[in-house]
Protein backbone atom coordinates (compact mmCIF):
# COMPACT_ATOMS: atom_id res chain seq x y z
CA UNK A 1 0.00 0.00 0.00
CA UNK A 2 3.04 2.43 0.54
CA UNK A 3 4.11 1.81 -3.25
CA UNK A 4 0.50 2.35 -4.45
CA UNK A 5 0.32 5.78 -2.06
CA UNK A 6 3.70 6.96 -3.69
CA UNK A 7 2.26 6.79 -7.13
CA UNK A 8 -0.94 7.70 -6.27
CA UNK A 9 1.10 11.22 -4.21
CA UNK A 10 3.05 11.33 -7.84
CA UNK A 11 0.45 11.48 -10.58
CA UNK A 12 -1.80 13.64 -8.06
CA UNK A 13 1.43 15.91 -8.46
CA UNK A 14 1.52 15.69 -12.01
CA UNK A 15 -1.96 16.52 -12.79
CA UNK A 16 -2.57 18.81 -10.52
CA UNK A 17 1.13 20.97 -11.91
CA UNK A 18 -1.10 20.65 -15.55
CA UNK A 19 -3.69 22.11 -13.93
CA UNK A 20 -2.32 25.01 -12.18
CA UNK A 21 -0.12 26.13 -15.21
CA UNK A 22 -3.25 25.96 -17.33
CA UNK A 23 -5.64 27.85 -15.44
CA UNK A 24 -3.08 30.56 -14.44
CA UNK A 25 -1.10 30.99 -17.65
CA UNK A 26 -4.98 30.93 -19.44
CA UNK A 27 -6.10 33.29 -16.66
CA UNK A 28 -2.80 35.51 -17.15
CA UNK A 29 -2.92 36.02 -20.93
CA UNK A 30 -6.91 36.72 -20.18
CA UNK A 31 -5.87 39.75 -18.46
CA UNK A 32 -3.66 41.20 -21.13
CA UNK A 33 -0.27 39.96 -19.31
CA UNK A 34 2.18 38.94 -21.90
CA UNK A 35 2.67 35.28 -23.07
CA UNK A 36 6.21 35.81 -22.35
CA UNK A 37 5.85 37.07 -18.84
CA UNK A 38 3.61 34.62 -18.42
CA UNK A 39 6.33 31.62 -19.43
CA UNK A 40 8.92 33.53 -17.34
CA UNK A 41 7.05 32.90 -14.39
CA UNK A 42 3.64 31.33 -14.41
CA UNK A 43 4.94 27.77 -16.48
CA UNK A 44 8.45 28.41 -15.61
CA UNK A 45 7.29 28.09 -11.33
CA UNK A 46 4.30 25.52 -13.06
CA UNK A 47 6.41 23.02 -14.14
CA UNK A 48 8.53 22.95 -10.56
CA UNK A 49 5.59 23.06 -8.51
CA UNK A 50 6.05 19.19 -7.39
CA UNK A 51 9.74 19.77 -6.43
CA UNK A 52 8.19 23.32 -4.22
CA UNK A 53 5.75 20.98 -2.99
CA UNK A 54 7.66 18.05 -2.27
CA UNK A 55 10.57 20.38 -0.76
CA UNK A 56 7.92 22.53 1.21
CA UNK A 57 6.21 19.57 3.04
CA UNK A 58 9.49 17.48 3.60
CA UNK A 59 11.10 21.03 5.02
CA UNK A 60 7.48 21.15 7.18
CA UNK A 61 7.87 17.95 8.54
CA UNK A 62 11.01 17.96 9.54
CA UNK A 63 12.53 15.61 6.52
CA UNK A 64 14.89 18.18 4.85
CA UNK A 65 17.54 15.11 3.34
CA UNK A 66 14.48 14.82 1.42
CA UNK A 67 13.57 18.80 0.44
CA UNK A 68 17.33 19.30 -0.71
CA UNK A 69 17.98 16.06 -1.99
CA UNK A 70 15.20 16.43 -4.16
CA UNK A 71 16.33 19.91 -6.02
CA UNK A 72 20.54 18.42 -5.92
CA UNK A 73 18.70 15.02 -7.46
CA UNK A 74 16.31 16.82 -9.96
CA UNK A 75 19.04 19.20 -11.31
CA UNK A 76 21.29 16.13 -12.34
CA UNK A 77 18.19 13.94 -13.92
CA UNK A 78 17.17 17.42 -15.51
CA UNK A 79 20.38 17.57 -17.53
CA UNK A 80 21.54 13.41 -17.28
CA UNK A 81 18.37 11.79 -17.78
CA UNK A 82 15.55 14.45 -19.50
CA UNK A 83 18.60 15.89 -21.73
CA UNK A 84 20.36 12.92 -22.33
CA UNK A 85 16.86 11.44 -23.49
CA UNK A 86 15.50 14.22 -25.49
CA UNK A 87 18.82 14.53 -27.66
CA UNK A 88 18.52 10.82 -28.30
CA UNK A 89 14.95 11.62 -29.75
CA UNK A 90 16.35 14.45 -32.07
CA UNK A 91 19.32 16.74 -31.78
CA UNK A 92 18.78 19.82 -29.48
CA UNK A 93 19.76 22.83 -31.20
CA UNK A 94 21.07 25.64 -28.42
CA UNK A 95 20.38 29.29 -28.65
CA UNK A 96 22.91 31.83 -28.38
CA UNK A 97 21.73 33.24 -25.47
CA UNK A 98 21.34 29.98 -23.28
CA UNK A 99 25.12 29.63 -24.57
CA UNK A 100 26.06 33.54 -23.76
CA UNK A 101 23.79 33.87 -20.41
CA UNK A 102 21.85 31.02 -18.85
CA UNK A 103 23.62 28.06 -18.47
CA UNK A 104 26.97 30.51 -17.20
CA UNK A 105 23.99 31.57 -15.02
CA UNK A 106 23.06 28.06 -14.03
CA UNK A 107 26.66 26.64 -13.55
CA UNK A 108 27.28 29.84 -11.21
CA UNK A 109 24.36 29.25 -9.09
CA UNK A 110 25.22 25.42 -8.69
CA UNK A 111 28.73 26.27 -7.04
CA UNK A 112 26.79 29.12 -4.71
CA UNK A 113 24.52 26.13 -3.21
CA UNK A 114 27.30 24.20 -2.62
CA UNK A 115 29.18 27.03 -1.05
CA UNK A 116 25.63 27.28 1.35
CA UNK A 117 26.09 24.39 2.16
CA UNK A 118 29.20 23.83 3.58
CA UNK A 119 28.60 24.52 7.06
CA UNK A 120 25.51 22.02 6.64
CA UNK A 121 22.69 23.81 6.78
CA UNK A 122 20.37 26.45 4.32
CA UNK A 123 18.93 29.05 6.87
CA UNK A 124 16.76 32.03 6.51
CA UNK A 125 19.46 34.48 5.67
CA UNK A 126 20.70 31.94 2.80
CA UNK A 127 16.87 31.65 1.78
CA UNK A 128 16.22 35.18 1.73
CA UNK A 129 19.81 35.40 -0.58
CA UNK A 130 18.54 32.55 -2.69
CA UNK A 131 14.76 34.27 -3.16
CA UNK A 132 16.44 37.09 -3.93
CA UNK A 133 17.93 36.25 -6.68
CA UNK A 134 15.23 34.26 -7.87
CA UNK A 135 13.24 37.93 -8.50
CA UNK A 136 16.33 39.40 -10.27
CA UNK A 137 16.43 36.26 -12.33
CA UNK A 138 12.94 37.04 -13.25
CA UNK A 139 13.27 40.61 -13.88
CA UNK A 140 16.96 40.33 -15.83
CA UNK A 141 15.51 37.34 -17.85
CA UNK A 142 12.59 39.86 -19.25
CA UNK A 143 14.80 43.26 -19.41
CA UNK A 144 17.19 40.95 -21.73
CA UNK A 145 14.53 39.26 -23.85
CA UNK A 146 11.58 41.57 -24.04
CA UNK A 147 12.50 43.16 -27.28
CA UNK A 148 12.65 39.51 -29.22
CA UNK A 149 9.50 39.88 -30.81
CA UNK A 150 9.81 35.72 -31.43
CA UNK A 151 9.79 34.90 -27.88
CA UNK A 152 6.26 37.23 -27.58
CA UNK A 153 4.41 34.58 -28.76
CA UNK A 154 1.30 32.12 -27.71
CA UNK A 155 3.80 29.15 -28.78
CA UNK A 156 5.83 28.81 -25.82
CA UNK A 157 2.48 28.30 -23.73
CA UNK A 158 1.01 25.26 -23.21
CA UNK A 159 -1.25 24.34 -26.55
CA UNK A 160 -4.57 25.29 -25.33
CA UNK A 161 -4.05 28.40 -23.12
CA UNK A 162 -5.47 30.01 -25.99
CA UNK A 163 -8.80 28.79 -26.03
CA UNK A 164 -9.20 28.47 -22.94
CA UNK A 165 -8.87 32.07 -21.77
CA UNK A 166 -12.39 33.50 -22.77
CA UNK A 167 -13.35 30.43 -20.09
CA UNK A 168 -12.30 32.65 -16.73
CA UNK A 169 -14.45 30.54 -14.12
CA UNK A 170 -13.18 27.04 -15.34
CA UNK A 171 -9.22 28.75 -15.37
CA UNK A 172 -10.03 29.81 -12.12
CA UNK A 173 -11.52 26.23 -10.79
CA UNK A 174 -8.46 25.13 -12.73
CA UNK A 175 -5.98 26.84 -10.56
CA UNK A 176 -8.09 25.86 -7.16
CA UNK A 177 -8.02 22.08 -8.35
CA UNK A 178 -4.38 22.75 -9.31
CA UNK A 179 -3.09 23.98 -6.08
CA UNK A 180 -4.98 21.33 -3.83
CA UNK A 181 -3.63 18.27 -5.87
CA UNK A 182 0.11 19.95 -5.34
CA UNK A 183 -0.86 20.02 -1.38
CA UNK A 184 -2.61 16.81 -0.91
CA UNK A 185 0.15 14.70 -3.74
CA UNK A 186 2.74 16.40 -1.71
CA UNK A 187 2.18 15.21 1.33
CA UNK A 188 1.32 11.51 0.37
CA UNK A 189 4.25 11.39 -1.76
CA UNK A 190 6.53 12.71 0.93
CA UNK A 191 5.07 10.61 3.42
CA UNK A 192 5.18 7.43 1.66
CA UNK A 193 9.02 8.55 0.08
CA UNK A 194 9.78 8.33 3.95
CA UNK A 195 7.88 5.19 4.75
CA UNK A 196 9.48 3.15 1.85
CA UNK A 197 13.39 4.92 2.90
CA UNK A 198 12.05 2.77 6.09
CA UNK A 199 10.56 -0.35 4.99
CA UNK A 200 14.25 -0.56 2.62
CA UNK A 201 16.73 0.68 4.88
CA UNK A 202 17.57 3.20 2.85
CA UNK A 203 18.81 6.64 3.99
CA UNK A 204 16.25 9.35 3.18
CA UNK A 205 19.04 11.32 1.31
CA UNK A 206 19.29 8.88 -1.04
CA UNK A 207 15.57 8.42 -1.67
CA UNK A 208 15.18 12.51 -2.46
CA UNK A 209 18.23 12.25 -4.71
CA UNK A 210 16.74 9.44 -6.71
CA UNK A 211 13.32 8.39 -6.28
CA UNK A 212 11.70 11.38 -5.92
CA UNK A 213 13.94 13.72 -7.71
CA UNK A 214 12.64 11.47 -10.94
CA UNK A 215 8.82 12.13 -9.85
CA UNK A 216 9.20 15.48 -9.71
CA UNK A 217 11.16 15.93 -12.80
CA UNK A 218 8.21 14.06 -14.65
CA UNK A 219 6.64 17.62 -15.52
CA UNK A 220 10.17 18.85 -17.19
CA UNK A 221 10.34 14.97 -19.08
CA UNK A 222 7.04 15.47 -20.89
CA UNK A 223 8.06 19.48 -21.80
CA UNK A 224 10.97 18.51 -23.41
CA UNK A 225 10.53 14.94 -25.04
CA UNK A 226 7.31 16.75 -26.92
CA UNK A 227 9.14 19.92 -27.46
CA UNK A 228 12.11 17.43 -28.89
CA UNK A 229 9.02 15.71 -30.96
CA UNK A 230 8.19 18.96 -32.59
CA UNK A 231 12.00 19.96 -33.36
CA UNK A 232 11.20 22.70 -30.88
CA UNK A 233 14.27 22.40 -29.06
CA UNK A 234 15.37 25.30 -27.88
CA UNK A 235 12.33 25.21 -26.11
CA UNK A 236 13.08 21.43 -24.65
CA UNK A 237 16.66 22.55 -23.55
CA UNK A 238 15.51 26.38 -22.60
CA UNK A 239 12.91 23.84 -20.29
CA UNK A 240 15.62 22.15 -18.37
CA UNK A 241 18.22 24.85 -18.03
CA UNK A 242 15.39 27.21 -16.67
CA UNK A 243 13.90 24.83 -14.03
CA UNK A 244 17.37 24.01 -12.56
CA UNK A 245 17.44 27.89 -12.06
CA UNK A 246 14.69 27.67 -10.33
CA UNK A 247 15.12 24.81 -8.43
CA UNK A 248 18.12 26.12 -6.40
CA UNK A 249 16.93 29.75 -6.18
CA UNK A 250 12.82 29.62 -5.38
CA UNK A 251 12.33 25.84 -4.35
CA UNK A 252 15.65 25.84 -1.59
CA UNK A 253 15.04 29.91 -0.60
CA UNK A 254 11.33 29.40 -0.19
CA UNK A 255 11.49 25.78 1.60
CA UNK A 256 14.51 27.51 3.97
CA UNK A 257 12.60 30.75 4.83
CA UNK A 258 10.16 28.64 5.80
CA UNK A 259 12.77 25.92 7.90
CA UNK A 260 16.38 25.94 7.92
CA UNK A 261 17.35 22.79 5.66
CA UNK A 262 20.14 20.35 7.33
CA UNK A 263 22.71 19.29 4.18
CA UNK A 264 23.80 16.54 6.77
CA UNK A 265 24.07 12.82 4.74
CA UNK A 266 24.94 14.43 1.60
CA UNK A 267 28.49 13.88 -0.03
CA UNK A 268 30.74 16.42 -1.63
CA UNK A 269 30.30 13.77 -4.54
CA UNK A 270 26.66 14.78 -5.08
CA UNK A 271 26.97 18.11 -5.45
CA UNK A 272 30.35 17.27 -7.63
CA UNK A 273 28.03 15.42 -9.99
CA UNK A 274 25.58 18.21 -10.27
CA UNK A 275 27.90 21.02 -11.01
CA UNK A 276 29.69 18.41 -13.42
CA UNK A 277 26.71 17.99 -15.49
CA UNK A 278 25.81 21.60 -15.64
CA UNK A 279 29.88 22.60 -16.57
CA UNK A 280 29.68 20.14 -19.29
CA UNK A 281 26.70 21.05 -20.63
CA UNK A 282 28.29 24.38 -21.84
CA UNK A 283 30.67 22.94 -24.05
CA UNK A 284 28.88 20.40 -25.54
CA UNK A 285 26.08 23.19 -26.40
CA UNK A 286 29.04 25.30 -27.84
CA UNK A 287 30.35 22.56 -30.16
CA UNK A 288 28.20 23.10 -33.34
CA UNK A 289 25.57 25.60 -31.21
CA UNK A 290 23.95 22.11 -30.37
CA UNK A 291 23.26 18.87 -28.40
CA UNK A 292 24.38 15.54 -30.63
CA UNK A 293 22.63 12.39 -30.00
CA UNK A 294 26.34 11.30 -29.16
CA UNK A 295 26.64 13.99 -26.46
CA UNK A 296 23.02 12.68 -25.59
CA UNK A 297 24.62 9.56 -24.90
CA UNK A 298 27.24 10.65 -23.07
CA UNK A 299 24.61 12.42 -20.80
CA UNK A 300 22.93 9.45 -19.94
CA UNK A 301 25.54 6.67 -19.43
CA UNK A 302 26.57 9.58 -16.66
CA UNK A 303 23.48 9.71 -15.37
CA UNK A 304 23.02 5.79 -15.14
CA UNK A 305 27.02 5.45 -13.96
CA UNK A 306 25.54 7.89 -10.93
CA UNK A 307 22.93 6.07 -10.23
CA UNK A 308 24.60 3.01 -10.21
CA UNK A 309 27.25 4.39 -7.59
CA UNK A 310 25.09 5.70 -4.83
CA UNK A 311 22.75 2.96 -4.76
CA UNK A 312 25.21 0.61 -3.37
CA UNK A 313 26.31 3.20 -0.72
CA UNK A 314 22.97 3.58 0.63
Amino acid sequence: MTLVYFVSGLVILVVGAEGLVRGSSALALRLGISPLVIGLTVVAFGTSSPELAVSVESALTGNSSIALGNVIGSNIANIGLILGITALISPIMVQPSLIREQIPLMIGISFFIWLLTLDQEIGLLNGVVLVAGLIAYVYFSYQSSKNDASADSVEILPGDVATLKDKTWFCIVLILIGFAALVGGGMLFVNSAVELARIFNVDEAIIGLTIVAIGTSMPELATSVVAAIRKESDIAIGNIVGSNIFNILAILGIASTIKPLSSVGFSQIDYGVMIAFAVILLPMAITRKRLSRAEGSVLLIGYLSYMAYIWPTS
